[in-house]
Formats: C-alpha cells, structure tokens, sequence
C-alpha cells in the first residue's frame, strides 16, 4: 500500500523519507496503510484521529543512560512509564534521561513531536535499542508516525517486529509501563 506523497520531510538531509520508509515496507511485503491529517505534537492533540484510525496508538520515549546509551522506547498512548525505574528493564548503565533533540535528528532523523519506531530505519548506525513495551505488542494494528507528525502510519504488531529487525536491529519487547 502506498500513502499521499504531501507528507512533510525530515531535517537531517541524510535522513529517509516517509515515502523511502514505504517502499522498504513494500519490499518486505509488509502490509502498511497511511493517513494523512493535520501536524500532532502530543498525544492529547491525536485523541480525535481514534474513531478514524483503529489499534494501538504509541507514545515514544527517547532516553539515554550516563554512558550514552539510546533507547527508544515505544508504548500505548496513555501508558505511564516510570524513568526513575525503568533502566533496571531496559539494561540501561544508569538511570535514564531524555535525548537531545539533535540526536534524536542525528540517529531516528525526526523531531520531537514525530517520534516513531519507523525511526530505525534512520538508525543506520545502531546507536538506539528500540524497546516495545508488552503491552502495546497485544495489539493486533499499532500506530505511528512515519518519520513525520502529519500522518499515523498503521502495520501489523508482528510486522513492526519484522520491520525493525530488517533495519539491522534486535527489538526488545518488555513490560515497561506501570
């Protein structure tokens, strides 16, 4: 499946586009649908794209440890997530913070506001642990922007698996919500 091409393009000149994003999904013969609406920068601004779009809608969390090591970790909308304790889940070397904005650019090639596990497809490097909380994985859709905040891109829970790890990484799926 393919999507509107009017979909914003990232900062990092060296960073894919949505419609690269959909050709590799393509290639995997993942099954993929897109729909385009206005820019959402939180969750509370994309409760009204629900009744329009079904599954599981994610919240993204891009964190590091005092070694600098990147996690992205990806839960249901509404999910709490403890980041006082969540590094002991995660095997993180330290209690974790919040990314920088310009590596979040630098290593997912988004901004904040469009965070998204599609993100790994930018993550040639490896430098991000991508981590789906349980929880989110039941569902049999997920939700998430395609490398921009003015779409949600739909995909197969199983495929999304599918999709990271042809990126050249190990998903780790864990209970990381409260």
């Amino acid at each position: 499946m393919t999507a509107e091409t009017d979909i914003a393009q990232p900062l990092n000149a060296d960073a894919k586009t949505a419609e690269d994003l959909f050709r590799f999904l393509d290639g995997l013969n993942i099954e993929h649908k897109t729909k385009t609406h206005p820019p959402v920068f939180t969750v509370a601004e994309s409760v009204s794209l629900r009744d329009e779009i079904p599954g599981g809608h994610t919240k993204n969390l891009f964190v590091k440890d005092k070694k600098d090591h990147f996690f992205l970790l990806t839960v249901e909308e509404n999910a709490v997530v403890d980041l006082k304790t969540v590094h002991t889940i995660i095997g993180a070397a330290s209690k974790v913070s919040f990314g920088k904005p310009e590596k979040l650019m630098d290593y997912l090639g988004v901004v904040p506001g469009a965070v998204t596990a599609f993100g790994a497809i930018n993550d040639t490097g490896n430098n991000v642990t991508f981590v789906l909380d349980a929880d989110l994985m039941k569902h049999e859709i997920i939700n998430g922007h395609p490398l921009s905040n003015d779409a949600t891109t739909s995909i197969g829970s199983q495929d999304l698996l599918r999709f990271i790890e042809a990126t050249g990484h190990q998903p780790l799926v864990l209970k990381v919500t409260a």
